[in-house]
C-alpha cells in the first residue's frame, strides 16, 4: 500500500514549523483574511549563493628547531594546557622535553622519562605512544606504549607513568603496568595510544605480524590484536581499568585481567571487552580530530593498497578479508559488515602510509578539516579531501624531505612531519599566493538575514514547513528558501523541487529554547550544491561559519556540526539534493509570519515560483499527528529520515524507502539484509508481527556504527522507534 492522500489538508500546521519560524520572522500573528500565505514573491536581490570558498592552495614544508635532532622521533605533542613545553617520544625508549621556540638551542633539550633500559626496539617495536591525562593539570599522569622483551619474543606494554615533581618530569619507578599483550611477529605493532573526547583511552593494535594475517586475528574477537581498543583508567590501580558499558562487547570478558593476565593461555572461547573496533592490518598513526572528536587512522596495507579509515564504534575495516576496498588474494572475501574506507592508494604511489592529523591550525586555512597522510617510502603528502558527493579522496600536497615515520600536533592544531631517519623536525606551511577567500564568514554577513540583528531574516527568505521531519536529536527548525528574482522552480514528476542557480536554503536548529545552529544548502551559479554551517555564539548575536566539522556539548547531549562534506552525503543527487522541498511535504497548511495559516503548494504556485502548474502529489501525513493510518504515518517518517539515501537503488541493498511506493514495490518486506543481520538469527529488512526481527526498527534503535540514520545523529528517536514498531507489528503477511 502506498502513502495515500490522509492528512494532506491539516499536515503542515504548527507541528511542521510554522508557529516557530512565523515567530522568528516577526511581523502579525492575526489572520487578515488574504488569499495565500503572501501577498506577492518578495524580491531578492541579497540572498544569492556566492562564489564557494577555495578548497585548495599551495602547501609546503619548513624544517622548525634547527638546532634540534632526534633520534628516531615518534611522538610531538604538548602537555595538556602548556602550549609553551614540547615533548618528544624517540623510538628507543627515551622521551625528551623543550621549550617551544622556533630557534630552540640544544642546551634546553631535557629528560621527560627515561626507559631506554625497558624498550625494545627490534623489527617495528619501540616507544610507540604517549597519552598525557585529559586532567593534567590537576592529574599528573602519562600513559606510555611500548614494546619489551617478552616468555615469547615482543611483547606489547602499556603502563601509567606519574610525576613527583608536579609534572616537570615522570618517575620510572611510578610505572604502573596496565595490561601487556604477547607479539607472535616483529612486525605490525601499531601501538599508537590517546585519549577521546569521551574521557576513555584507546589503544591501537595491529594483526601481530607475519603476511595475510595468518592467526586470523582481523575478524577474530576473541583477540586484542587487530584492533582499536577502548578502556576506562579513571577506576583505581588494583582494578587497572573498566570497560565503558557502550563498547561493542562490554559484559564480556575482560581480556588482559583474570587467569590470561600478560601472555598466560589463550581461551578458547572468549570474546574481549576492550574491541572498540576491528580489522586493521597495522593502523600507524592515528588520531581524533580536535574539533569534531572524529578518529582517524592511516592503516598500512599489505602488497597493493594504503588505505585510511574514519572509525567508529563496533566497527569492522576488513583485514584480512580485504585490502583497503579489495579483496585479498585467496579470501572467500565476504563484504558484508565491512566498513569501506574513506580513501586508498595503490602502490604505484606510495608503500607505507603514516596516518597523521586533522589540521586545524591557522596558517593554512584550506587544510582546515582534512586528515594529513603521508607515504613513508615516497614521502608523498596528501590530504584527505571530499568531492561534490562526498566521496573521499586524497588531494597532493607535496614531496616531502623526509622519511615520515610519524606526523606531531600541537595544541594550536598546527601540523609537523617527524623525520624517522634524519631526526628532524618540518612544519606545514603555506606556499605561494593564497587563494582570496570572499565567502561570507557570519551569518550576518550572508544578505539572507539582518547585518545587525541575523535573528531575523530578510524578506526574500521565504519560511516553509514540512509535513514529516528528519530526525534532528530533539532540536526544533526554522526553514527558509530563497531563489534570485527572474527565476522559477521546476517541479518533477516525482513532486521533487528543481531549483535555479543562485538558490539558498537555510535551516536553524534549536535546543533548549537556543539557536546552535544554521545550515545554508547553496545552489552555486555553477549548478553546484554545496552545504555551509554556522555555529551560534551564546549570547546569540550571530553565527560564525564552520571551516569543517565539530562536536559541542549543549546541555546534556553532544551537538555534531557536519563538515561541508557531509552535508552532500544527505543532500545527495539520489534525494534531488534539498530535503522536504518536494510536493507530497509541502503540501499541507503553514503559518506564516503574517499570521496566516494556508496551503504552502497552493500559495508558492499563486506567486509564481513554479515554471509551470505542479502536479497533483498526494500529502505525506504528520507521523506523529492523527491524520493517516499507521502505515502512513510510519512510512512517512521512513521517507523523511531513509528515503534520501535508499531509492531508485541507491543506498546498500535495493530496498526504497520513497513514500509514495505501494509497500509490495518498496523491497522491504522479508527481504534479506544486504549489510548484516546484527547477529539476530532469522532477521529481514521487515518481518511482519516482529520488530525485533526487522532491521528497518533495530537501525533505528542503535547507537553505534548499525545506526541509521547514520549521520549527525546520536540520540534514539523513542516516538519514531514506537510508531515504527506498532506499524510491523500490525503486518500479518508481505503484500
Amino acid at each position: 500500500m502506498g502513502g495515500g492522500s490522509a492528512g494532506g489538508a491539516t499536515a503542515g500546521g504548527a507541528t511542521a514549523g510554522g508557529a516557530t519560524a512565523g515567530g522568528s520572522a516577526g511581523g502579525s500573528t492575526v489572520d487578515d483574511g488574504g488569499t495565500y500565505g503572501l501577498d506577492a514573491r518578495p524580491s531578492n536581490t541579497t540572498c544569492i549563493a556566492p562564489n564557494p570558498p577555495p578548497t585548495t592552495s599551495g602547501v609546503t614544508e619548513v624544517r622548525v628547531f634547527p638546532k634540534l635532532t632526534f633520534s628516531a622521533p615518534l611522538e610531538m605533542l604538548n602537555p595538556p594546557g602548556e602550549p609553551g613545553r614540547i615533548i618528544i617520544g624517540q623510538r628507543a625508549g627515551a622521551i625528551v622535553q623543550f621549550p617551544n621556540d622556533q630557534d630552540a638551542g640544544t642546551a634546553s633539550v631535557t629528560s621527560f622519562l627515561d626507559l631506554t633500559t625497558k624498550v625494545k626496539a627490534t623489527g617495528e617495536g619501540g616507544l610507540l605512544g604517549i597519552a598525557f591525562h585529559p586532567q593534567w593539570a590537576t592529574k599528573k599522569e602519562v600513559y606510555v606504549s611500548y614494546t619489551e622483551n617478552g616468555p615469547t619474543g615482543l611483547r606489547s606494554v602499556v603502563s601509567r607513568f606519574k610525576s613527583t615533581d608536579n609534572g616537570a618530569t615522570l618517575d620510572v619507578a611510578s610505572e604502573e603496568p596496565l595490561f601487556k599483550l604477547d607479539q607472535p611477529y616483529d612486525n605490525h605493532k601499531g601501538g599508537n595510544l590517546a585519549f577521546g573526547p569521551d574521557g576513555f583511552l584507546y589503544i591501537g593494535f595491529g594483526d601481530g605480524g607475519s603476511q595475510n594475517d595468518p592467526h586470523g586475528n582481523g575478524q577474530r574477537v576473541d583477540t586484542l590484536l587487530s584492533k582499536m581498543l577502548r578502556i576506562d583508567v579513571n577506576v583505581p590501580y588494583a582494578q587497572r581499568y573498566a570497560i565503558p558499558p557502550t563498547n561493542p562487547f562490554a559484559g564480556q570478558t575482560i581480556c588482559q585481567q583474570g587467569s590470561n593476565d600478560w601472555g598466560g593461555t589463550t581461551p578458547t572461547s572468549r570474546v574481549c571487552a576492550e574491541i572498540y573496533a576491528r580489522g586493521f592490518r597495522n593502523p600507524w598513526r592515528w588520531s581524533f580530530d580536535t574539533a569534531s572528536g572524529e578518529l582517524w587512522v592511516g592503516d598500512v596495507g599489505q602488497g597493493s593498497y594504503e588505505e585510511v579509515d574514519r572509525v567508529v564504534l563496533g566497527g569492522n575495516y576488513g583485514w584480512n578479508t580485504r585490502e583497503g576496498k579489495h579483496c585479498l588474494s585467496g579470501s572467500t572475501c565476504n563484504t558484508v559488515g565491512l566498513i569501506d574506507p574513506v580513501a586508498e592508494y595503490d602502490h604505484g604511489q606510495g608503500q607505507s602510509i603514516t596516518g597523521g592529523f586533522v589540521y586545524r591550525g591557522t596558517s593554512i586555512p584550506t587544510l582546515v578539516g582534512k586528515f594529513i597522510v603521508g607515504d613513508y617510502q615516497t614521502r608523498r603528502v596528501w590530504a584527505v579531501s571530499f568531492d561534490s558527493q562526498g566521496q573521499g579522496q586524497l588531494t597532493s600536497l607535496y614531496t616531502s624531505a623526509a622519511n615520515m615515520g610519524s606526523f606531531g600536533q600541537l595544541l594550536d592544531g598546527e601540523v609537523y612531519v617527524m623525520a624517522l631517519i634524519e631526526g628532524r623536525i618540518y612544519k606545514l606551511a603555506p606556499s605561494g599566493v593564497q587563494p582570496p577567500d570572499t565567502f561570507p564568514k557570519k551569518l550576518s554577513t550572508t544578505g539572507c538575514f539582518d547585518a545587525t540583528d541575523p535573528k531575523k531574516v530578510l524578506p526574500a527568505m521565504v519560511p516553509y514547513g514540512v509535513n514529516a521531519a528528519l530526525w534532528s536529536d530533539g532540536a526544533t527548525k526554522d526553514r527558509y528558501f530563497a531563489i534570485p528574482d527572474g527565476t522559477r522552480i521546476t517541479v518533477n514528476a516525482d513532486g521533487d523541487f528543481d531549483f535555479p542557480n543562485g538558490t539558498v536554503t537555510a535551516k536553524t536548529f534549536w535546543l533548549g529554547g537556543k539557536r546552535i545552529e544554521t545550515r545554508l544548502f547553496m545552489k552555486h551559479l555553477n549548478g553546484q550544491w554545496a552545504g555551509y554551517t554556522y555555529e551560534w555564539d551564546d549570547l546569540q548575536t550571530d553565527a560564525t561559519l564552520l571551516p569543517s566539522s565539530k562536536s559541542k556539548a549543549v546541555g546534556a547531549q553532544t551537538w555534531f556540526y557536519p563538515s561541508r562534506a557531509q552535508c552532500v552525503t544527505c543532500h545527495n543527487t539520489v534525494s534531488g539534493n534539498t530535503l522536504g522541498l518536494e510536493l507530497a511535504q509541502l503540501n499541507g497548511n503553514y503559518t506564516y509570519p503574517n499570521g496566516r495559516t494556508r496551503n504552502q503548494v497552493t500559495t508558492l504556485d499563486a506567486l509564481g515560483f513554479f515554471a509551470a502548474a505542479p502536479p497533483t502529489v498526494a500529502a505525506m501525513p504528520d507521523p506523529f499527528g492523527t491524520a493517516g493510518t499507521v502505515q502512513e504515518r510510519a512510512r512517512a517518517y521512513l521517507h523523511a529520515n531513509c528515503s534520501i539515501c535508499h531509492r531508485n537503488g541507491a543506498g546498500q541493498g535495493p530496498h526504497d524507502f520513497r513514500y509514495a511506493l505501494p509497500l509490495n514495490m518498496a523491497n522491504l518486506c522479508n527481504q534479506a539484509p544486504s549489510n548484516g543481520d546484527l547477529g539476530v538469527t532469522g532477521a529481514k529488512l521487515l518481518v511482519p508481527g516482529n520488530p525485533a526481527q526487522s532491521l528497518v526498527s533495530l537501525r533505528m534503535k542503535a547507537t553505534n556504527v548499525n545506526r541509521m540514520p547514520p549521520l549527525a545523529s546520536t540520540l534514539v528517536h523513542g516516538q519514531a522507534t514506537a510508531l515504527v514498531d506498532q506499524w510491523i507489528n500490525s503486518l500479518t503477511v508481505c503484500p
